[in-house]
C-alpha cells in the first residue's frame, strides 16, 4: 500500500496535467469552438475489418460474429481501392468541411501503424497507413481531419470488460494500465497526425468514470491545448455541465434541439448500420438535404456516415447522393455556413437560420400559398426573395409576418427564401410560441 504522502503526489501529478499555472482547466479556446460551428458539415467515416462480414463495427462481435472470427479478420483484411484521395473528394464535393475517421473503434482495432499496439494495420495484407493517407489527403483537398479513438475497448487485456454481452468471459483488468495506453495513442495520434479534432465514444461502461474521463481531457490538452474533444469522454452526455467532460454535444441518429447556449454536433448514418451492410436502407436526397438544414436550424452540426465497402471504395449511390446534398449547398450553402439557428425552431414545413441582417427561411413543402412566421418585436423586414431568384412578397399583420410563397418552389428538396430584417437577425430572442 503507498503511504499518504506519495498518492496526494501521484493524484497531483494527474490533476494537474491540462491546467493552467492558477490551477484553472485547460479548455479549447473559445473562438477555436466557434470557428468549428461555422463549419456545419463534416463526414464521418467507420471503417476496419468488420466491413469483411458486413456486420455492425464492434458491436457484432460476440453477435453476429464470434469473437474468435471477428478477432483474425485483419488478417484478411485489404482494401486495395481504398483511395483516400477520392473519399476526401467525396466529401468536398458534398460541401463538407471537417471529416472524422474511426482510428480506433471499440473493437480495438488500429487504422494505424501504432508503436503500442500490434493489433493494428501494420498487420493486415494491406499494410497502408489509412489515417496518415486520410491527413495527408485532407490537408491537400482544405478539409479539416479529425480522429476517432474508442474510451472502452473490448479486445485489450488491460480492460475489464471483453464481451458486454456475457460478464462471465470479462476479466479482472488494470485500468491504470489502460489509461496509460490510451495516452500514448493519443499522444501518438496527436503528433503524428496533428487532428483537428478528435471524437471520443463508449464512455458509459462501469469500468469508465468521470475522473478518468478529466484525465485523460486534461492530458490531451498538455499535448494540444487547441485539439477540440466531442462530449464523451465522461458519463454526461446530454449536458455540458460540471460533470461531463468535453467541448460540445454530440446527439446520435436524431438531430438536436435549437440551442443557442451549447454547441452541438448531430452524428447520423446516410444508410441504417455506421460500417458497411450490403444492400443497407438508405435515407433520400431529399431525406438527407433537409437533416441538414433541420441540424444548422437548430444551431448544430451535422456529421454525416459513411462506411466505405470491403476494397475501400464508398458505394456508388451513397457518393450520388452525396454529390446531391453538395449541388444543392452550392445554391444555397450561404444560408448554412456560418449561420446561426433560429430564432424559430424548425418544423416539418419549414426552419430558419440567421446571419447579420438576413433570415434564411427554408420551405421544404408547399401546404398553402402563403406562409406566416410568428410576430418578431421591434423587427421589420425590408426585402424578401428567393435564394438566387425572384423577389417575394410579403406584409406584416397582427399575427406576425405574411410570406407568399412563388406559384412553383424551385428546389424539390428545400428552397430558400430571404428576408432582410432592419437589424441584426443574430440579435433575436428565440421564439418559442411557433406551431
Amino acid at each position: 500500500m503507498k503511504k499518504p504522502a506519495i498518492i496526494l503526489l501521484y493524484l497531483f501529478s494527474i490533476i494537474k496535467v491540462g491546467f493552467g499555472q492558477q490551477g484553472t482547466p485547460v479548455k479549447t479556446p473559445k473562438g477555436v469552438l466557434d470557428d468549428f460551428m461555422t463549419k456545419r458539415f463534416g463526414m464521418f467515416v467507420h471503417f476496419g475489418p468488420v466491413t469483411l462480414r458486413g456486420t455492425e463495427i464492434g458491436w457484432s462481435r460476440n453477435k453476429e460474429v464470434a469473437q474468435d472470427d471477428y478477432d483474425n479478420l485483419y488478417k484478411e483484411f485489404n482494401p486495395v481501392l481504398f483511395n483516400a484521395d477520392a473519399i476526401v473528394k467525396t466529401a468536398k464535393e458534398a460541401g463538407m468541411k471537417y471529416l472524422v475517421i474511426t482510428a480506433k473503434h471499440h473493437d480495438g482495432f488500429a487504422l494505424w501503424p501504432s508503436a503500442f499496439t500490434d493489433y493494428n494495420i501494420n498487420k493486415t495484407p494491406y499494410k497502408r497507413d489509412i489515417v496518415a493517407e486520410l491527413a495527408a489527403a485532407c490537408k491537400k483537398q482544405g478539409i479539416l481531419f479529425c480522429i476517432y479513438h474508442t474510451v472502452l475497448d473490448w479486445h485489450d487485456p488491460n480492460y475489464p470488460i471483453h464481451n458486454p454481452y456475457d460478464s462471465t468471459k470479462n476479466v479482472k483488468g488494470d485500468m491504470v494500465a489502460f489509461k496509460t495506453q490510451m495516452k500514448n495513442e493519443l499522444k501518438e495520434l496527436i503528433a503524428k497526425y496533428h487532428p483537428y479534432l478528435l471524437w471520443f465514444d463508449g464512455y458509459w461502461e462501469k469500468p469508465w468514470t468521470n475522473t478518468d474521463g478529466q484525465e485523460i481531457y486534461a492530458y490531451i490538452k498538455s499535448v494540444d491545448p487547441n485539439v477540440i474533444v466531442n462530449n464523451r469522454l465522461g458519463k454526461e452526455s446530454e449536458k455540458l455541465n460540471d460533470q461531463s467532460v468535453g467541448d460540445y454535444l454530440t446527439p446520435e441518429q436524431r438531430i438536436g434541439q435549437l440551442n443557442m447556449n451549447e454547441p452541438w454536433e448531430s452524428c447520423i448514418t446516410i444508410c441504417q448500420q455506421w460500417a458497411w451492410k450490403p444492400n443497407d436502407k438508405m435515407k433520400s436526397a431529399q431525406e438527407c438535404i433537409q437533416t441538414l438544414v433541420k441540424t444548422a436550424a437548430g444551431n448544430g452540426n451535422l456529421l454525416f456516415n459513411v462506411g466505405p465497402m470491403p476494397d475501400g471504395r464508398i458505394e456508388a449511390r451513397q457518393i450520388e447522393t452525396l454529390q446531391q446534398m453538395g449541388a444543392w449547398l452550392k445554391k444555397y450553402g450561404e444560408s448554412i455556413y456560418g449561420t446561426k439557428g433560429g430564432p424559430f425552431a424548425p418544423n416539418d414545413n419549414y426552419a430558419v437560420t440567421r446571419k447579420v441582417n438576413k433570415i434564411y427561411l427554408h420551405i421544404f413543402q408547399k401546404k398553402d400559398d402563403k406562409i406566416v412566421l410568428p410576430n418578431l418585436p421591434g423587427v421589420s423586414v425590408t426585402n424578401a426573395y428567393v435564394l438566387g431568384g425572384s423577389k417575394v412578397t410579403y406584409k406584416p399583420n397582427a399575427a406576425g409576418y405574411i410570406i407568399d410563397l412563388p406559384q412553383t418552389l424551385p428546389d424539390a428538396n428545400s428552397n430558400v427564401i430571404v428576408l432582410e430584417l432592419n437589424k441584426n437577425a443574430e440579435e433575436i430572442p428565440v421564439i418559442t410560441a411557433v406551431k
